[in-house]
Order: structure tokens, then C-alpha cells, then sequence
């Protein structure tokens, strides 16, 4: 049974600290995908697993076996880079089989190997040719192939889809969940800046931001629960909106009124010493509908429209505000103009409420 664990792990370089007592337990069988901002340690994080970069603190265990100090080759990990790496003048056959050559493996062993890894990936009618006779999406076949191969504990992807367009983007994101569904006893890391991916194909997300763990679960747990406003804003595409607000009404729901003079009741439990708090009001894009202004806790007025057939998505002012834009995320075509007065609502248990921390009021103690 394959596992991961990283138990206080941490690395710097001299005195810049890039990661900071990394807690994270990873199971066998699942799709753990690693996002974040750039430079938030999301791809060093890989690579420490990996073996390409020191631990300068705590441990990682693969198999409950410590492998800090275990060189790349005997962890039985194999890694999928952002390029392929492949070697142009080697057949896509022989590129596939190259490390296990090296490995001086029996040839009947290497043909085997090559043969499941080939129809697993649909790769059969390309064996015979050259990398440069492939697609961007194929040659990033042929490097998952060279994988697996190997017959890894643990497959690493650090952002293999990015040198992609978006419709060979779309096409091997399925390819890859597919490949997990075909191997479902393997552990799989997965290094990505694309939300849409990690969504898509995670069994669990880990968010990481300056160095620190934010959160971690399934991707629509991040979505409906997130636990701060960093996880809240990241998570989701548009950005949720978040709205200044002070708590008038504590209890098993919370009432809070906006800066701007809307008041709406969320069914989030609140303390009694939290009244009068300054809160944060959080609604994502898509939950926020046209309502009558009676039935309305926020009125905006409209600065852009951007109609996109399926969709119609409006970036908006609260009325007498000088906040940023919020942006509403409707369904189907609204003919709105420019300047014009809307009126919004949302479902009562579609709202997020966290304090001034940042902290969602969901997972306080």
C-alpha cells in the first residue's frame, strides 16, 4: 500500500523560508493536486517528494519508509515534467523504454511494459515515430507513458498541461483522468495553477499560499466551505465576491448589515459577543440572481457587460460605494446596459460570512 507523508517539512534557501511545517497525508490511490499562486511552493513541494530538492526540515515517508536522504532513483517515483523531455532522435518506442534499458531490464520485460503502457494511452498506431511527428497532446502521452513503465509507487505531474493549447488543454486533462480510472491503485501528485484542473481531476485539493498550507479536502468541499477568504477568492472562476458588513443579529442564523445599507440573515451561526463585528460577506458570481428591489439585499449599478451567449457576466458598483467591482455570473443572454440599476439576491445558504482574520465563521472553535 502505497502512502506519502510529510510531517513538518520545510525548506529554505539561506534565510528565505519557501515552505513552513507542511503537514499532509496522502493515500494510496488518490489524485492530490497541489495549487496555488506563483511562488507559493506548490512545484518545490514536488520536488522535494521527488528527491530534486532537500528537505531542510522534518520528514517524508513513502511506505512509512523515510526517504529524506534517499536518492531520486530509489524512490520509486517516476515524474512527468511541464516539457516533455523527450529524445528527438528515439522512436516514441524506445523513448518510452529508455529508463528501463538503463535499468537493464530483460527485452521481454521492456516489451511488455512499453505494450500496456502504449494501449493505455491509445499511443499503438505511433510507436515507430519520431517526437517531431507527434502533437503537443501526443508527445505528452509518450512522456506519461515513459512513467509508467516504470511501474512507480508514485506518479508526480508538475504542470504537464501548460505548454498546451486550451483544446489539447481540455483533451488530455481527460486523457489523464481516464489513465487514473485504468490504474486505480496508483498515487498520483499533481502540481497545477489551472483551478479548472485541479476541480476536474483531484480526489483532494491542496491549497498553498506563501509557504503555508490553507486548506485541504475534495474540490467542491473547497468550493461550498472554504475555510478564509484566500481559499474563498482563489477557488471559483470568477472570484467570489466579498462585501464589508457588521453583525446586527447573532445566533443559530446571522444577520449582518452591508456597508452600503442592504441587511440579509445567513443561516451561519454567530456567538453573542460577535455583535457589531466587522464581517465580510461572502457570494459567489454564479449564485447572484436578478430580484425585485424588495426581495434584494444588494442594488449595483453596471459598468461592464461581457456576453458570452451561455452566460452573462456583469462587473458592478454597489450604489453610493467606491469599492471595487463585484461581478454577477447570470445564466443564458440579459440584455443589460451599461449604467443601468440592478437589484440582486441570493439563496440564503449560497452565503459566506468570515471575520475580520479573514477566517470563515464555519470553522471557528
Amino acid at each position: 500500500m502505497t502512502s506519502v507523508s510529510l510531517k513538518n517539512v520545510s525548506k529554505s534557501y539561506g534565510t528565505v523560508e519557501v515552505l513552513r511545517n507542511i503537514d499532509l497525508e496522502i493515500e494510496q490511490g488518490e489524485l492530490i493536486v497541489f495549487v496555488g499562486p506563483s511562488g507559493c511552493g506548490k512545484s518545490t513541494l514536488l520536488r522535494m517528494i521527488a528527491g530534486l530538492e532537500t528537505i531542510t526540515g522534518g520528514d517524508l515517508t513513502i511506505d512509512d519508509i523515510r526517504m529524506n536522504d534517499t536518492p531520486p532513483a530509489q524512490r520509486g517515483i517516476a515524474m512527468v515534467f511541464q516539457t516533455y523531455a523527450l529524445y528527438p532522435h528515439m522512436t516514441v518506442r524506445d523513448n518510452m523504454a529508455f529508463g528501463m534499458k538503463i535499468a537493464k531490464k530483460p527485452k521481454a520485460e521492456i516489451d511488455a511494459a512499453v505494450a500496456n503502457a502504449a494501449r493505455i494511452l491509445q499511443l499503438e498506431p505511433y510507436l515507430d515515430r519520431l517526437p517531431k511527428a507527434l502533437s503537443g497532446g501526443q508527445r505528452q502521452r509518450v512522456a506519461i507513458g515513459r512513467a509508467i513503465v516504470r511501474d512507480p509507487k508514485v506518479f508526480l505531474f508538475d504542470e504537464p498541461l501548460s505548454n498546451l493549447d486550451a483544446a489539447l488543454r481540455v483533451a488530455t486533462r481527460i486523457e489523464i483522468a481516464q489513465l487514473k480510472e485504468s490504474m486505480p491503485e496508483s498515487t498520483m501528485i499533481y502540481v497545477t495553477h489551472d483551478q479548472v484542473e485541479a476541480m476536474t481531476l483531484a480526489s483532494r485539493i491542496v491549497v498553498l499560499h506563501g509557504g503555508d498550507i490553507e486548506q485541504v479536502g475534495a474540490p467542491l468541499e473547497l468550493y461550498e466551505r472554504p475555510a478564509n477568504t484566500f481559499v474563498a477568492q482563489f477557488i471559483g472562476s470568477p472570484a467570489m465576491n466579498l462585501l464589508n458588513a457588521s453583525v446586527v443579529k447573532t445566533g443559530a442564523s446571522t444577520t449582518v448589515r452591508l456597508d452600503h445599507g442592504g441587511e440579509v440573515t445567513v443561516p451561519i451561526a454567530s456567538r453573542a459577543e460577535d455583535a457589531g463585528a466587522k464581517v465580510r460577506l461572502g457570494v459567489r458570481p454564479e449564485d447572484l440572481t436578478l430580484a425585485p428591489p424588495e426581495g434584494s439585499f444588494l442594488k449595483a449599478d453596471v459598468e461592464i457587460i461581457e456576453a458570452l451567449g451561455e452566460t452573462t457576466v456583469i462587473y458592478f458598483k454597489p450604489v453610493d460605494t467606491g469599492t471595487d467591482p463585484l461581478i454577477a455570473k447570470l445564466p443564458g443572454i440579459h440584455k443589460v446596459a451599461k449604467g443601468a440599476g440592478l437589484s440582486l439576491a441570493a439563496a440564503p445558504e449560497k452565503l459566506h460570512l468570515f471575520g475580520e482574520d479573514g477566517l470563515s465563521y464555519l470553522y471557528r472553535d
